[in-house]
């Protein structure tokens, strides 16, 4: 099953790319499955991965990309790289753009679409997104894909080269199909990742307020982050979890994808 054509949402003067779907009509949904991109994610980049792991497992979905990705409304104020800005509305990241997202933006979008306690299922800063709303909003299930808990030097050491491969390499173009505004996509997350007043992000003093399940998968070879963020997650909150894959960089669901959707699945029976 294709993920479907998304479509635009007007959400308080700013109008995002979403997708929402049901499984089939023979089916009624026990959760809503809500996926949460990567920093440089979109709808698109997700592929079809989204519906087939809500087919496995029945459920609805809820795939959206956030301000400045996919076909959602850029940034102001994002550098190329020339120097022009890439943008025409609200201001570019700070350093709390998670927190704003997990907490402002994300159950705005929520309750717009009428979505109580869903499933979130986040990947990278999405993954950090889910952690922080699961902290503070009740929510079914919580699913993280390599999140980060704090800033390690190895992240900020491979966004570093990211930015190099972006300049000087083949990176800008292997995203420009996923991004109407890939400047403004690419800059906006690397240059906040960079920002001194970013270095000290850290989020391991809010999980204790996560009160519902949560799956933390980390791969070992990812080079965005080491595994002591899972371990981190799984120190503060007792009922986490953890899957550890070998032979898996960044994006798990990419690299193991059978194993993600299996782990996911006896994960969600109990629910």
């Amino acid at each position: 099953m294709p993920t479907p054509i998304p479509t635009p949402l007007l959400l308080k003067n700013l109008t995002l790319e979403v997708a929402h779907w049901q499984p089939d009509e023979k089916t009624t949904p026990t959760h809503t499955l809500v996926f949460l991109h990567e920093g440089l994610g979109s709808i698109a980049m997700w592929r079809d991965w989204p519906a087939r792991l809500c087919q496995r497992l029945g459920c609805a979905g809820l795939v959206y990309s956030r301000q400045g990705y996919g076909q959602s409304d850029p940034v102001v104020d994002v550098r190329g790289p020339s120097g022009e800005t890439a943008g025409v509305r609200h201001g570019r990241l700070q350093p709390d753009y998670m927190h704003r997202e997990a907490l402002e933006v994300l159950p705005a979008l929520l309750e717009a679409l009428n979505i109580q306690r869903p499933v979130l299922l986040g990947h990278s800063d999405g993954g950090t997104i889910a952690l922080i709303h699961a902290s503070r909003f009740e929510v079914a299930g919580c699913v993280v894909m390599a999140p980060h808990v704090m800033v390690e030097d190895i992240s900020v050491q491979a966004i570093l080269a990211a930015k190099q491969a972006y300049e000087n390499g083949p990176l800008r173009q292997r995203l420009s199909p996923y991004h109407a505004h890939v400047d403004c996509a690419f800059w906006q997350w690397n240059d906040v990742w960079l920002n001194p007043a970013f270095q000290d992000f850290d989020i391991r003093a809010e999980l204790d307020g996560i009160r519902a399940p949560l799956l933390a998968i980390q791969g070992e070879s990812d080079p965005y982050g080491t595994m002591a963020q899972i371990d981190d997650i799984a120190r503060a909150v007792p009922q986490a979890q953890r899957l550890k894959l070998t032979d898996c960089g960044h994006s798990p669901h990419r690299d193991q994808p059978l194993a993600v959707m299996q782990a996911i699945e006896d994960f969600m029976q109990p629910l």
